[in-house]
């Protein structure tokens, strides 16, 4: 859509309780140490597009045997890849001389010989370049030497080497490569016939199912581990179209692009991160979403995803009774983008979009990935509920713009516990405001509901229960017609963004 979402901090992301780590394993100049990297449709058959051919079926899930994983390693090993980088850093910090003499003995010979000739002998020598190493995997998809792996594991390298479970090394270029889904494409050239491996379905993929990693942790080449699916579409925060497969198949740094086979030997996904303080939680990006890029990727070096123009945010209980809700499910539209599809469909602000292209829409993060993934130009049918009306609208799905790919998702709730102001026209110049009037959150108390949900000074109140809010004589006449335990939805202005915020009143 410009659907968009509010990307959250990239070097210290916030994951609920857990952080997640991309495992890529890196080292700096010639020895390999650990940096911690904190996150981290074509209508035909990928499968045919890629030119894979099938791996024979050696088990069914109610059927394994002891030797089923020795059979299958030995089938698909072949077809994963060891890859490792040179990434040239610049300005990698001062350098010291070897001979440092204490600070009384600088003063006299800096006195002594004079300040160019200290400088050039004990001196600091000016920053320099160094280079970084880093090591992962990936998996070859056809025979023209097409290799997947993750966007981090290659991303900003000059350098790129590839390593077959032969020993052969072979010099690899980037095709291309996602950002926003951490995945890439890089190619070698390898004149010899390519072990190919199967691409599979993750959308069957159940939970309990046995799996298995291969990949090169810590440098250790072709490492076998086998675990079960844990869970399936899990959000992680690493971008706007997550939907992991969380396995406890081992995976650790230098795992990252590497695949993750089901028992009949097909990828199913594509190892992207752990739990950086957990154990045998790992996550893969599920197949399908490569699947879906890799011929675009091929063919462009990037991907052109579809765009609406809207902002949405994720429906919560709250927000669900204030607009008078049984079920908190759906995409709340916080804001609509001038000139975009929607604004032209007649899409609104405060709708919410339960079907796109007769796809249910249960959670908010379900809508961006349908929408990316639908051809521009496409005429589909979106259904909204509007003030709880069931509403039927048609728009042309246009392209998604850079710099508006987002979707807003905020923790939305809101208590009273606060002290507004009106905005004077002074400082409606001083905030920039388009307009002058409103009212501004000037203080929210400590530990109160507001404060604990996530208020903030300088949130300008729009509305109150559909209300517009112009002055404080509007929030005054607003909140006197709520009842004690009434739920109260505020639309307030953060920054550029438009944001629903709901809460029970406790008056």
């Amino acid at each position: 859509m410009a659907l968009q979402h509010e990307r959250l901090e990239p070097t210290s992301r916030r994951f609920g309780l857990v952080s997640v780590i991309l495992i890529a394993l890196v080292g700096v100049g010639a020895g390999l140490g650990l940096a911690s990297l904190f996150p981290t449709r074509s209508q035909s058959s990928p499968v045919e597009l890629m030119g894979a051919k099938p791996v024979p079926v050696a088990a069914t899930p109610s059927a394994i045997s002891p030797g089923l994983f020795v059979e299958l390693t030995k089938r698909v090993k072949p077809g994963v890849v060891n890859i490792s980088t040179k990434k040239v850093v610049k300005g990698g910090g001062r350098v010291f001389r070897q001979f440092n003499p204490p600070s009384r003995e600088r003063d006299l010979f800096r006195d002594f010989f004079g300040e160019e000739f200290f400088n050039r002998f004990f001196g600091e020598i000016p920053q320099r370049d160094f280079v970084q190493r880093s090591l992962g995997s990936g998996f070859i998809i056809d025979k023209e030497g097409h290799i997947i792996t993750n966007n981090h594991v290659i991303e900003g390298a000059t350098e790129i080497r590839v390593r077959l479970a032969t020993d052969k090394e072979y010099d690899a270029e980037i095709i291309g490569r996602d950002a926003k889904t951490d995945l890439a494409l890089i190619k070698i050239k390898a004149w010899n016939d390519l072990p190919v491996v199967e691409l599979g379905d993750s959308e069957k993929v159940e939970i309990g199912e046995w799996v298995m990693a291969i990949g090169n942790p810590f440098g250790l080449s072709h490492t076998v581990t086998v675990g079960i699916v844990s869970a399936k579409g899990r959000i992680i925060g690493t971008g706007p179209y997550d939907d992991f497969i969380q396995t406890d198949a081992s995976i650790n740094p230098g795992n990252s692009g590497g695949p993750l086979f089901n028992i009949n030997g097909e990828v199913v996904g594509i190892n992207t991160a752990i739990v950086a303080t957990g154990q045998g939680i790992g996550f893969a990006i599920p197949i399908n979403v490569a699947k879906e890029i890799i011929p675009q990727l091929k063919k462009r070096g990037k991907v052109t995803r579809g765009g609406i123009g809207v902002y949405v945010q994720k429906m919560t209980p709250e927000l669900a009774k204030s607009f008078g809700l049984e079920k908190g499910e759906g995409a709340l539209v916080a804001d609509v983008i001038a000139g975009g599809a929607a604004e032209a469909a007649g899409i609104r602000r405060g709708d919410v979009i339960t079907k796109f292209d007769g796809k249910e829409i249960h959670e908010m993060n379900e809508l961006p990935r349908m929408v990316a993934a639908t051809p521009v130009g496409k005429d589909v049918e979106v259904e909204v509920l509007r003030e709880g009306k069931p509403l039927k609208v048609k728009l042309k799905v246009g392209e998604l713009k850079e710099e508006a790919a987002a979707a807003t998702e905020e923790k939305a709730q809101v208590e009273l516990g606060m002290s507004v102001q009106e905005i004077t026209p002074e400082m409606a110049r001083q905030l920039r405001l388009r307009e002058p009037g409103g009212v501004i959150v000037s203080q929210v108390e400590s530990g109160s509901p507001a404060d604990e949900a996530g208020v903030q000074r300088g949130d300008i109140i729009q509305e109150i229960n559909g209300q517009p809010i112009r002055k404080l004589s509007d929030y005054q006449s607003a909140l006197a017609k709520v009842k004690k335990d009434e739920m109260v939805r505020l639309l307030v202005k953060r920054g550029e963004r438009n944001l629903y915020l709901a809460f029970r009143s406790n008056k």
